[in-house]
């Protein structure tokens, strides 16, 4: 357990003066102080030290005794549910009472079933390969160097998030299996939650004989404290925020550590005008509404004006629930049998994160990617089509991190495509991009082994 420190406690001064403390002051009790910005500060270098101690010591851990903290993460969390439950519980109640919406609070919340995926995912983690070793590339120069780039870990990877404890358990499983540690700053809205799951993925991986610090948390410092987590250059190799807009540009906006951009989800889905009525209403309930608060639900339906399979897709999604913010095309072609709302511009922009859907008629396959390239955030894209050449083009014209063709865009998932889980869905072009599993938490680094060769 570590030591309850107050404010002016010497370990806290020392760490000041050192910038090598060994201990961290707990969230002081009420009555006490508030901790100044340079407390903060110390305490934030003192965990982001602590990290780089235990990612040395995660680096050299091999796949067995990884695949071994997962399992084990796994097992806690079967043992603890109900623990982890009610910690949740008060999160939610908390969110509820403070106006918290709907998807947000969807995020936020914990079930058995949802804690029952957390657990594959680990599983899942723990059947695939290391990254760690494996060798991109490598060739012998004729002048007998020989060459090999591998991958490697990161190092310290930090996440800030916002009111998704789901998160702390995926993130924490991918920087373990890829060889790293990891700092959590994952908000207010859910600390009790996180508070929980950050006691057991250390107990975890002590009882595995792994080091506790890799994974810890900076959530107990609120704001300050992941403001000193942006500005720790040099501590800490990567910064990933994930949740909304506001969040992540905020991040990109002020960091001094390199992050990695995941982009909110103003996702399209194309009606081409051979697409067949059973798989648009099938694909269109499916993406809407199966999980409306997470980034790979479908924004904006773009409908061809050739199309006839508008009047069941329309009636479909508002017997689920969903508002349709249509334009005028679209409102003229259902003629009042469905209800709808006008759309503008700021509809053709918005992640609802909801049951709302914005609907365009457009008038070929051209129109519906100039629509998508001026609204999109890079996100996912699909097209419903049988038509081939429609679908080779909408894939070659689109400039999206997924994809897709004739499937749900609830797909852009890296549980969902085989990665076990991700870390977030990166929309930026540099290092990764898409769903970031194991090796997207990798870099790499370049072995020249040689016989005494000099360069001429």
């Amino acid at each position: 357990m570590t030591e309850a420190l107050t404010p002016d406690s010497p370990v806290i001064t020392d760490a000041l003066a050192s910038g090598n403390a060994t201990r961290v002051p707990e969230t002081p009790e009420l009555g006490t102080a508030p901790l100044t910005p340079g407390q903060v500060e110390a305490a934030v270098h003192s965990i982001a030290d602590r990290s780089r101690q235990a990612a040395r010591h995660m680096a050299q851990a091999n796949r067995a005794w990884k695949d071994r903290a997962l399992r084990a993460i796994g097992a806690v969390l079967r043992e603890q549910q109900d623990s982890i439950l009610a910690a949740n519980a008060k999160d939610v109640e908390s969110g509820r009472n403070n106006g918290t919406s709907v998807a947000m609070l969807d995020r936020l919340t914990l079930t058995p079933a949802r804690i029952d995926g957390l657990v594959a995912a680990l599983e899942n983690l723990a059947g695939l390969p290391d990254p760690v070793g494996n060798v991109v590339r490598g060739q012998t120069l004729p002048n007998g160097l020989r060459l090999r780039q591998v991958n490697v870990p990161m190092g310290v990877v930090a996440a800030i998030y916002e009111a998704r404890p789901n998160v702390t358990v995926d993130i924490a499983g991918l920087a373990l299996k890829s060889g790293n540690a990891v700092i959590l700053r994952g908000g207010s809205a859910a600390a009790h939650t996180n508070a929980a799951l950050v006691t057991i993925l250390r107990d975890a991986l002590e009882s595995v004989g792994l080091p506790a610090d890799a994974v810890q948390s900076v959530d107990e410092f609120g704001r300050e404290g992941a403001n000193v987590l942006m500005r720790a250059r040099g501590r800490v190799d990567v910064l990933i925020p994930r949740g909304g807009r506001d969040l992540i540009q905020t991040v990109v906006n002020n960091s001094s550590v390199p992050v990695i951009e995941t982009g909110e989800g103003n996702v399209h889905i194309f009606i081409d005008e051979s697409a067949s009525e059973e798989m648009a209403v099938d694909i269109l309930l499916n993406a809407k509404t199966q999980r409306p608060s997470v980034c790979n639900t479908v924004e904006t339906l773009l409908v061809h004006s050739k199309s006839t399979v508008l009047p069941a897709v329309a009636a479909a999604l508002r017997s689920a629930g969903v508002t349709l913010h249509v334009d005028s095309r679209i409102e003229a072609a259902l003629s009042g049998s469905v209800d709808t709302v006008p759309a503008d511009d700021v509809d053709w922009a918005t992640e609802y994160m909801d049951l709302d859907l914005a609907v365009a008629m457009v008038d070929n396959l051209d129109e519906a990617v100039s629509h998508i390239r001026k609204w999109s955030t890079g996100h996912t894209e699909a097209i419903l089509t049988n038509n081939l050449a429609n679908a080779e083009k909408f894939i070659a014209d689109i400039d999206s991190a997924a994809v897709i063709v004739n499937a749900s865009t609830r797909f852009t998932d890296g549980g969902e495509l085989g990665l076990g889980a991700e870390v977030g869905i990166s929309t930026q072009k540099l290092h990764a991009r898409g769903p970031m599993g194991l090796t997207e938490l990798t870099t790499t680094k370049w072995i020249v082994q040689g016989e005494g060769q000099v360069r001429a």
